[in-house]
């Protein structure tokens, strides 16, 4: 008797993103200067910018501690997607996609901040003089990936309120 397959087939997106992720930010490194915005569109431009901290900059002006914490935290968390992957069935689509997404994403930016100390941002979005913190493909698929897990709980609740309701 075979084991029953799980939502792991899934994990071909995660490496997808990473890589994707590390090109464009091999690109960024190539093509753009430092600090030095390339407008695209009035709302977005390309601006090369490293963040040792975490979203949105998070504790980036701490004393480099926050590099190895933030590590274990992608650490800890990679592990815990792939094992809640394993666990879900092969025939369940959305919920494995949105775990694929944000562990290709953390793995993007663990991959960062381990070889270079910080993580490469370089999509900049802003609306006149307000600019959203920098960010990356890999910042990209885990917001993605975190709204697709909101729709999906939402989902849910809303199938098990109807049942419960017949």
């Amino acid at each position: 008797m075979t084991a029953p397959r799980s939502a792991l087939i899934w994990l071909w997106l995660a490496v997808a993103v990473f890589l994707l992720d590390q090109a464009t930010k091999q690109l960024a490194e190539a093509l753009l200067s430092y600090g030095k915005p390339v407008y695209l569109l009035p709302v977005l431009d390309f601006t090369l910018l490293y963040n040792p901290g975490a979203a949105f900059s998070f504790l980036a002006d701490q004393g480099g501690w926050q590099r190895w914490f933030f590590t274990a935290i992608s650490l800890g968390v990679s592990a815990m997607l792939i094992v809640w992957m394993k666990r879900l069935p092969r025939t369940q689509v959305w919920l494995p996609v949105a775990l694929a997404l944000i562990l290709g994403g953390a793995i993007g930016n663990l991959f960062d901040r381990l070889v270079y100390g910080h993580v490469i941002d370089f999509i900049s979005v802003h609306w006149e003089r307000a600019y959203f913190p920098a960010f990356n493909i890999a910042d990209s698929a885990i917001s993605v990936g975190a709204f697709m897990m909101a729709v999906d709980v939402i989902r849910e609740f809303w199938q098990e309120r109807r049942q419960s309701a017949a």
